[in-house]
């Protein structure tokens, strides 16, 4: 008892460790527990012994995979992309095992072991690939969109191959027998499942239900999933099957989410113990023997699969920039992928040696992936001619829309908030270009006449050809940090003075974009703890007038542009007084203008009644500045006044007092 518990707290703690270090470096969790299985195991430093009962463990982290898998698995979903998902995906993982299998033939492998290993190389990552364009903000993309397809076409190609990979080890003439036997079983029990199994599920889960208990709601999923594994297993068949049928009966019920979030720890658990045990599998003896096999591994799995991919997407009518973008995503290996090695390795069909030197290939391709994906658009350019050419006409596109714009807003974005803000922008006659990734979205907008184009605002380029240098400020509208500071830089580099309103969804990364740039940063859960408390206030009998003061003074505490506004603003007044209306201006000071080296309270710009509301330097924001702040080049004053009297500031602070 006390050895098992060694065991198990040394793994613990690696695990805890290795993936605690992946998270800070911005990689999956997944190489995290491969590096601690490579560290810990029986070829590398012992402490964790190569155990059945450990293997046998991990075999239901692929149950819950598959059982997640067939979560997602939607018949709609499928329609909508059925172009891709069969098309382009059915082509990527045929092509990618006819052609390995005949490679393997070349060095004298028999033709089952090279099926296997094509079917192996045939995966891609989903963990890391989809993680990485959602990041990158290029899941709604052209590339982004048949990598999506490719990926599903492969998790559903994960189910025949489960059957068919074991059926292989059979030699002679019992080998297509068996293959055709364990294809009609699997036929009979999906059938029988599919069509007795949606009939018993949803009463009973109706009657789970009913009782309003979590605990007895969780022991059902698990009953539900296991069972559906264990009857596949007892008919011959894998356990994983089981758990994507399983999956794939919730996914038509109203549960699937709730169910999804429950199972989620035991598959995160469990999928994490199977990546382990796969890394224990690495002989760091075998891979410096075998280092010449690994490198060709390697260079039949990246660029040979990235070409094999990127000439089909271009037979399907794409363009080789969008070819070679997805290409480069589907290269690496995938979790799957060793899923159908360790089976591969189970039924005898792939030599010790060989498995060593593809394991490593494998998890070295996973390793490079990211930083693959990362250069993409730097490895098109250098391959792909015509990508400059359509880059020019997607900036001259973007161009042509703005040329006529000047102190225009640049939006960021036109999702719901996008599309909202615009609407505030047209009521206030405000001229505005919007940038989105979305065609669909883009195509739809131009339709009725929005000034709406196609390009990735993170790109500095894109930017400019949206008249930056002109723009009256700029909005990043959807909730996405790693694309918002991509923008904060490009945007301080080209124009520090431009104000920048930032959205994000709480208030994890309020500083760290302050920090970036941005003039103001707009919180969701704020803004939507405002307005529940305002609602609460007013059911609570509080009067209306107090429940608007409270409203001002929480946000004049968070907006400190507003702080000395918002609690004091006046009330609504006609279009006659509208110019007398007090307003924002941002005054970015040149080297040779009046007010560098002098102090704020020397330029006296009380005497127009206009407020410094603050100062932003080297990217840091300072709210009511001091009388004594001695100002410099570069530095953005924000004045608050009257549209005359900005005006006369301004003049002062270029000019000086005579100016």
């Amino acid at each position: 008892m006390n050895n098992s518990l060694h065991l198990l707290l040394i793994l613990l703690a690696a695990a805890v460790a290795v993936v605690v270090l992946c998270r800070i470096l911005k990689l999956p969790a997944m190489l995290g527990y491969l590096i601690v299985g490579i560290l810990i195991g029986p070829h590398a430093l012992g402490w964790i012994p190569d155990a059945p009962e450990t293997r046998h463990l991990a075999e239901f982290g692929v149950v819950f995979l598959m059982f997640s898998i067939g979560l997602e698995f939607s018949l709609a979903r499928l329609r909508a992309m059925q172009r891709l998902v069969f098309g382009l995906g059915t082509a990527q993982v045929v092509a990618t095992m006819v052609l390995v299998m005949v490679s393997s033939l070349v060095f004298g492998m028999d033709w089952r072991a090279g099926l296997a290993l094509g079917g192996i190389l045939a995966m891609s990552s989903t963990a890391i690939v989809s993680k990485m364009l959602v990041e990158r903000a290029e899941i709604s993309t052209s590339h982004g969109q048949k990598v999506m397809g490719v990926l599903l076409f492969q998790d559903l190609a994960v189910v025949p191959l489960i059957i068919v990979i074991p059926a292989l080890a059979e030699g002679g003439a019992e080998l297509s027998y068996t293959v055709m036997l364990a294809m009609v079983k699997a036929g009979f029990v999906l059938a029988a499942l599919l069509m007795f199994g949606q009939r018993l599920l949803r009463p009973w889960f109706h009657l789970v239900a009913q009782q309003k208990s979590s605990e007895l709601f969780m022991l059902n999923v698990l009953l539900f999933t296991l069972g559906m594994a264990w009857l596949t297993e007892l008919s011959g068949l894998s356990l994983a099957l089981g758990a994507f049928v399983a999956g794939m009966l919730i996914s038509e019920t109203e549960y699937r989410y709730q169910v999804e979030e429950d199972i989620k720890p035991f598959r995160d658990v469990l999928l994490g113990l199977f990546f382990v045990t796969i890394g224990m599998m690495l002989d760091m003896h075998a891979i410096i023997v075998g280092w010449g096999w690994i490198v060709l591994l390697l260079l039949i799995l990246l660029p040979f699969k990235a070409l094999v991919v990127a000439l089909l997407v271009r037979a399907f009518a794409g363009s080789w920039g969008s070819a070679l973008r997805t290409g480069i995503g589907l290269a690496q290996a995938g979790e799957f992928g060793f899923v159908l090695l360790t089976l591969a390795g189970g039924a005898h069909l792939l030599p010790a040696d060989v498995m060593q030197n593809v394991l490593a290939a494998m998890l070295i391709s996973m390793l490079i992936a990211p930083f693959l994906i990362q250069h993409a658009e730097a490895i098109v350019r250098r391959l792909s001619p015509e990508e400059w050419m359509s880059r020019a006409m997607q900036m001259h596109q973007i161009a042509v829309q703005s040329m006529a714009s000047n102190q225009h807003v640049i939006v960021c974005g036109f999702g719901r908030s996008g599309q909202a803000l615009t609407q505030f922008l047209k009521q206030e006659n405000i001229s505005f270009i919007a940038l989105d990734l979305d065609s669909r979205r883009v195509q739809e907008a131009a339709s009725v006449g929005g000034r709406v184009v196609y390009g990735d605002a993170a790109k500095n380029e894109v930017l400019q050809a949206a008249g930056l240098m002109r723009a009256k400020a700029l909005v990043i509208t959807y909730d996405d940090k790693h694309s918002a500071l991509k923008i904060l830089h490009n945007v301080q580099r080209s124009r520090p003075d431009l104000p920048v309103i930032v959205r994000t969804a709480d208030d994890s990364s309020v500083e760290a974009l302050k920090k970036a740039g941005a003039t103001e940063v707009v919180a969701e859960v704020l803004e939507g703890s405002v307005m529940l408390a305002s609602q609460a206030l007013l059911m609570a009998g509080v009067p209306l007038s107090r429940v608007v003061r409270r409203v001002q003074e929480a946000r004049a505490k968070r907006y400190s542009m507003f702080s000395g506004y918002l609690r004091s603003a006046p009330p609504e007044t006609g279009e006659d007084t509208e110019n007398l209306q007090p307003r924002f201006q941002h005054v970015m000071l040149g080297a040779n203008d009046a007010a560098v080296g002098k102090r704020l309270g020397e330029m006296k710009l009380d005497e127009l009644n206009v407020e410094v509301n603050g100062v932003r330097r080297h990217n840091v924001l300072g709210t009511q500045p001091s009388e004594d702040m001695l100002l410099r080049g570069g530095d953005v004053l924000m004045l608050l006044g009257q549209p005359v009297t900005l005006e006369a500031a301004e003049r002062r602070l270029r000019q000086g007092h005579g100016g």
